[in-house]
């Protein structure tokens, strides 16, 4: 099977029941995207898929070959952070950082997703063009059991809105 995982190509032969969050893990050793509930609930496994974001607990890796993948690895590095993840450091999003990885992976994904106009479980109003990014739909998803949420609303709120009306934008700056 030939996948692009962060940007570069990889070749794996695994059995067809494997999960792409086995395969990241346990064939690729990409560690930074953690199990959790196995069944999808908690979010410590997103990873983002052309950009969307899913569960790769839930996802087999045969189903999705030839797309692209992004783990937290392909996220930032150590010296070259993503905004987001400076944003985390900056606000303390984090306490035991297990969840960290998926919470990043999964607002990456949700800030893509609203630029789109692609709606949420929790947006009201589905004829909105421009959705709120407000604290519900921050923490909608996934899953801390430390409880750092205030740290990590903040770190996604000023990564992805815009400070004079809180409407999603790329560049917080703008």
């Amino acid at each position: 099977m030939r996948y692009t995982i962060n940007g570069k190509p990889v070749q794996a032969e695994v059995d067809v029941r494997t999960s792409l969050l086995d395969l990241l893990r346990d064939h690729l050793q990409l560690t930074g995207t953690k199990k959790g509930c196995d069944q999808g609930a908690c979010g410590a496994c997103t990873v983002l898929v052309d950009g969307d974001r899913i569960n790769s607990c839930l996802a087999l890796a045969v189903q999705y070959q030839g797309r692209e993948i992004t783990t937290i690895e392909g996220v930032g590095s150590p010296t070259d952070l993503h905004r987001l993840q400076a944003a985390f450091v900056e606000h303390d999003g984090f306490q035991c950082g297990y969840c960290t990885p998926g919470q990043i992976c999964s607002a990456i994904g949700m800030a893509s997703e609203l630029e789109r106009g692609v709606p949420s479980a929790l947006t009201e109003d589905l004829r909105l063009k421009e959705i709120d990014l407000s604290q519900d739909e921050i923490r909608s998803g996934n899953l801390c059991r430390c409880g750092a949420y205030n740290g990590i609303v903040d770190a996604v709120h000023q990564t992805f809105a815009r400070k004079s009306n809180n409407i999603f934008a790329k560049d917080a700056a703008e």
